[in-house]
């Protein structure tokens, strides 16, 4: 399945870190959280992305166009330097469409404005590119075709420490509590669609609105819910969080290791 990343946002709420970089090159570690949502996908067979690029596109084009292999994989080096064996490689079997979908486009039309590079796809996935998961991809791709709906996210538990606040009479408060603890659920922004969810954008809209609203109607939407592992970056403090679970080892959303890892218990 081809995969759809939007990587057009400005990522205001992380720009003192970030300076002019879009949010999807901000570094998770050694590599930007673009890269490590791709690294996912592609660990599950999906490697033909489509980047809806907005907001500095010239700094992801550059990125790929630079890629250097040698900083994420191990590597032979021989003849000082002159000659370089990879012993693994990241990119080498993707492809990569680069598509300019404007500066100010919301997702709803950055989505149309890719239609054309998914023609022939009855199903093809979708991603906000600022949002980790350690979900068993291929579970929730089998229980979307068995659905027969045109759309499906991920449902997960907010990851911000913010409190919930109950208030009665007016200005009372009732109940004050985190709210992971309570039974609320957002949309994590993992998806797969049908191709017909075309049909049900139209100019100016964003996806999660009208169109979204559409398939609730006639009852073509469905939720998947996710209990485990799954952490956005929208903030400096969430960036870092993610950062120093990256550095100690503790990284749930970096599947790819999970064969190295498998083989190192094994072995003792």
């Amino acid at each position: 399945m081809k995969v759809v990343l939007f990587c057009g946002g400005h990522g205001t709420r992380l720009r003192d870190l970030s300076g002019e970089l879009p949010k999807p090159m901000v570094n998770i570690g050694h590599r930007p959280i673009l890269w490590h949502v791709m690294k996912y996908y592609a660990y599950y067979g999906h490697k033909d992305f489509i980047l809806c690029l907005g907001y500095r596109a010239l700094a992801i084009k550059e990125f790929f166009l630079n890629y250097n292999e040698c900083v994420s994989n191990d590597f032979i080096m021989t003849n000082s330097g002159k000659e370089i064996n990879l012993v693994q490689n990241d990119i080498a079997d993707w492809k990569i469409t680069f598509v300019d979908t404007g500066l100010n486009s919301n997702i709803g039309q950055r989505l149309k404005r890719v239609e054309k590079y998914l023609v022939g796809e009855k199903y093809f996935l979708a991603n906000y590119s600022d949002g980790l998961t350690d979900l068993p991809l291929p579970e929730m791709i089998d229980v979307f075709k068995k659905s027969g709906d045109i759309a499906t996210f991920l449902c997960v538990k907010p990851s911000h420490s913010f409190s919930l606040v109950s208030l009665v009479n007016g200005d009372r408060v009732e109940k004050i509590e985190p709210v992971q603890d309570t039974n609320l659920i957002i949309n994590g922004g993992f998806f797969v669609f049908k191709h017909e969810i075309f049909r049900y954008i139209k100019y100016g809209e964003e996806l999660i609105s009208e169109p979204f609203q559409r398939l609730i109607a006639e009852h073509k939407l469905m939720g998947y819910k996710y209990d485990k592992f799954w952490q956005c970056m929208d903030t400096f403090k969430e960036q870092k969080e993610l950062n120093e679970r990256f550095e100690r080892g503790d990284a749930p959303w970096v599947v790819w290791k999970r064969k190295s890892r498998d083989y190192e218990r094994i072995m003792g």
